[in-house]
């Protein structure tokens, strides 16, 4: 993350802008408050500004106190709606936080469209805010980030490393690269990204419902998400937001210095993205879990790679046992390298 954004005022010069704490929509366990952001650019465009939104889970009346955090990153069409991760976190220690990201989920608003972006970076104010806020009650910081939250997490990370803001990363099948045929990878990808620069707002692509109502409990899934939020058929991807996370697939691809411990999850096969089919739930049909692979060796010198078998793309909504193997490994992650 090299633009302006990313290049913010030390924390101890920044006064955030936070609303008071209010009930989640997850209901009495969990607590959201707003943040107010810099007018940014879809602001000079709609005139409204941005924010974003944190959302914690409320510890456990008889839980010991803990100085550990754990920092969720969702991905594109998608919000933090995952209760059950939060419970698995604070068994293992750790308080947790998810972050809304601004026109994303909790933080969409009207008169400025949803998941639109010209440059990941633009969501490094909220993501230095909300570390700056954990960071003074919290000696431990862990970033999870999902799908294009887990690319954002480590070019975060990366533009921030040294500072010893965050102790690790955990990356729950990451966007890492483009996935699709040769032509859709190479001239298809570079007719898009030449056009995402004067021409951002061009919708170049949709996104395939089925996987999205394979999770959703009206359509026979497990998960009671808001559809607003996070439709089945996406939002419109737009030509600037593909070409920005071209331009940060491709400094993934030159090689990232995290220094911290990185753990990179995926499952164990792809699955079909743009056809309905019985796997839905058990092989990302989303990304391509071999090209996560090929790249996470790429983010830092501290990568450990795990394959979960039978997982979704986030395979924190995979079936039961699936989904527990994941929380386990990331519990055991934490407990062995992250210190204190």
């Amino acid at each position: 993350m090299a633009d302006d954004d990313a290049r913010t005022d030390a924390p101890s010069t920044v006064r955030d802008r936070w609303d008071d704490e209010r009930t989640d929509v997850l209901g009495e366990r969990w607590r959201a408050r707003t943040l107010h952001l810099r007018p940014d650019a879809v602001t000079r465009r709609t005139g409204v500004d941005p924010q974003a939104t944190l959302v914690r889970r409320v510890p456990d009346p008889d839980a010991p106190p803990t100085r550990r955090a754990v920092l969720y990153l969702h991905g594109f069409v998608d919000y933090f709606f995952h209760p059950h991760v939060g419970d698995a976190l604070a068994a293992a220690g750790y308080d947790t936080y998810a972050l809304d990201l601004r026109d994303h989920g909790r933080s969409i608003r009207p008169g400025r469209p949803p998941n639109e972006t010209t440059d990941l970076a633009t969501y490094t104010q909220e993501i230095d805010a909300a570390v700056r806020l954990l960071r003074a009650d919290h000696d431990v910081l862990v970033l999870l980030g999902h799908s294009t939250g887990g690319l954002t997490a480590a070019l975060w990370a990366d533009a921030r490393r040294d500072r010893g803001l965050v102790d690790a990363l955990v990356l729950n099948s990451p966007w890492l690269d483009v996935r699709g045929s040769w032509f859709e990878q190479n001239l298809l990808a570079r007719a898009v990204h030449a056009v995402g620069r004067p021409a951002p707002r061009i919708p170049v692509r949709t996104i395939a419902p089925h996987y999205g109502r394979a999770l959703h409990r009206d359509t026979g899934g497990e998960w009671d998400f808001e559809l607003a939020w996070k439709p089945h058929a996406g939002f419109p991807v737009r030509a600037g937001f593909v070409r920005a996370v071209r331009q940060a697939q491709a400094r993934v691809a030159r090689g990232l210095g995290l220094d911290v411990p990185v753990l990179v999850l995926a499952s164990d096969a792809a699955g079909p993205h743009k056809t309905p089919h019985d796997a839905l739930l058990s092989t990302d049909s989303v990304l391509d879990p071999a090209q996560i692979a090929r790249r996470a060796p790429l983010l830092g010198h501290d990568v450990t790679y795990v394959e979960v078998a039978g997982g979704a793309h986030d395979l924190a909504l995979s079936a039961a046992p699936v989904r527990e193997r994941y929380l386990r490994e990331v519990t055991d992650f934490l407990a062995a390298r992250v210190p204190g």
